[in-house]
């Protein structure tokens, strides 16, 4: 058995593990974000993204490290040297210090200043937003601390622990929706204090299942100058990428409360809920994959490499796709259907953050490509300076009168410009073909082009009820395969799959 099979049944054994949790994580998110959007009303649920927001504006660390973490240590694995992978380990969880000592003080001074002069919070919820602030803070640094366990997981590629312990997580939030509707006190309050409990179980969940399965994740005192330098100029330079993109995330959240009230917060959060639950499915896969990218880079398996992408990058798209074109089909029967009270303009956030989606589901291939190669100063600060644009062009639009769905807008625009710039810098990284890459990617765009008009034009807000609702989202799926299949798929792929299925069929 060649190792291409062998790699390409492990990513299909690892997908599986991953849907598994996403279904049951996805059905629970989607469940807890109605229930605590009716438990804690409208303003306190917009305090708490708001509020929250401002400590995930430095969740740039957090994918940086675990970005870099999941690089040294797969490569490491490639090669097949466990003590260098141990190292690895050990000067990972020295530099997560440093970043985690740097963060608290930032902070505890310029973030705490913020939350209390600069947003829109109203008074009588003051002190609750101070006491979520501190929570929020205390429970990204649990979360930081399980960084390099979850990157081992998933260097080993043992995709079934983390989807257990994800599943694991999600039971917890679910327990915490029932116990809010018994506890009379604070909910706002409770709720903080019963997310970082939730927090500190799942970093010790990590960390038990690292330390009975994984020698290599035993943590003694190890200290490499030079290889730190490496470390701090590969997460630096990462750091800056995002960096970004939390900006883009957080940052407008920040900005809308600037310019409106915790409503339009609200509304945003639940819009951003739909769309990580939608995201999940790409996601999914892109984890799966991501190992097999740090080692073909490794064994400068180039020609595999590119295939690798290329077929990636087109079923991110379309898994996302398989999900985005039915809601938004029918976006306001189904946040009708799923939210006692839709919050002003979330209908039209929902769409909006959707098409962003189906767009940023290319990028995972190439960001992992560029990041394997270690050499990514310049491309982080193109890629940066692109998605920092977001904010200031943003608050010009704001401040000029536009309305808050603006930004996204705004963020569709650049996140088309910044997909094929990534692409472009990966040529002269590892001689990605620039052009088979932009064919393709206009294949992506011209299907999801015509799929989108189908749609539009003959089902388009056409659910009444919830058997029409199925029956509509099952026909914008088959609408949506086959115009992947007839327009985008590889027609290798497409053949090599049909002749998989007769096989089996036999069988059968």
């Amino acid at each position: 058995m060649s190792d291409n099979t062998i790699n390409n049944k492990r990513i299909a054994k690892n997908t599986l593990f991953l849907y598994l949790r996403m279904i049951i994580v996805t059905c629970v998110g989607l469940y807890t974000v109605r229930a605590i959007l009716h438990i804690l009303g409208v303003v306190d649920y917009g305090i708490y993204n708001v509020v929250g927001g401002v400590v995930m504006m430095f969740s740039f660390l957090n994918g940086t490290l675990s970005t870099s973490s999941q690089r040294y240590f797969s490569i490491e694995l490639a090669k097949g040297d466990l003590k260098k992978l141990n190292q690895w380990f050990c000067l990972n969880i020295t530099a997560f210090s440093s970043f985690l000592l740097l963060f608290m003080v930032v902070a505890e001074t310029v973030g705490l200043w913020f939350v209390n002069t600069q947003m829109t919070i109203p008074a009588e919820r003051m002190f609750a937003a101070n006491v979520v602030y501190q929570l929020s803070l205390v429970s990204f640094c649990v979360n930081f601390l399980s960084i390099p366990y979850n990157a081992m997981i998933i260097a080993y590629e043992r995709m079934n622990a983390f989807a257990y312990i994800s599943i694991i997580e999600a039971v917890l939030k679910l327990a915490i929706v029932f116990l809010l509707a018994i506890i009379s006190w604070d909910k706002l309050i409770v709720y903080g204090i019963l997310m970082f409990m939730t927090s500190c179980g799942i970093t010790l969940s990590y960390v038990i299942y690292n330390k009975i399965n994984f020698k290599e994740s035993t943590f003694r005192p190890y200290w490499n100058k030079k290889e730190f330098m490496e470390l701090l100029g590969f997460s630096g330079w990462h750091i800056f990428g995002t960096m970004s993109v939390a900006v883009r995330s957080h940052g407008i959240n920040i900005l809308l409360n600037l310019f409106f009230t915790p409503a339009v917060n609200a509304a945003r959060a639940v819009a951003f809920q739909v769309y990580h639950a939608v995201a999940q499915l790409s996601n999914n896969f892109f984890i799966a994959v991501k190992p097999q990218i740090y080692k073909s880079y490794a064994a400068k398996d180039f020609e595999g490499l590119y295939k690798l992408i290329m077929r990636s990058t087109i079923m991110c798209s379309f898994l996302v796709s398989i999900l985005v074109f039915p809601i938004l089909a029918n976006t306001q029967y189904i946040l009708g259907l799923w939210l006692k009270n839709v919050p002003e303009y979330t209908v039209v956030f929902t769409q909006l953050v959707l098409i962003n989606g189906l767009i940023d589901a290319t990028n995972g291939p190439t960001i992992a490509s560029a990041l394997a190669t270690g050499r990514i100063r310049k491309y982080q600060q193109v890629i940066a300076l692109l998605i920092f644009l977001n904010l200031p062009i943003s608050y010009i639009a704001l401040k000029l009168g536009a309305g808050p769905q603006m930004t996204m807008i705004i963020s569709i625009i650049l996140s088309l410009v910044t997909a094929l710039v990534r692409a472009y810098l990966l040529r002269s990284m590892i001689g990605l073909p620039f052009k088979k890459y932009l064919l393709m990617f206009l294949r992506l765009i011209t299907g999801s082009a015509i799929i989108w008009g189908v749609i539009y034009f003959t089902l388009y807000n056409s659910v009444h009820s919830f058997v029409m609702l199925i029956y509509i989202s099952f026909i914008v799926c088959v609408i949506t395969t086959a115009l992947y299949i007839l327009i985008i798929f590889d027609k290798s792929d497409v053949k090599s799959l049909l002749n998989i299925i007769r096989k089996h069929g036999k069988r059968v």
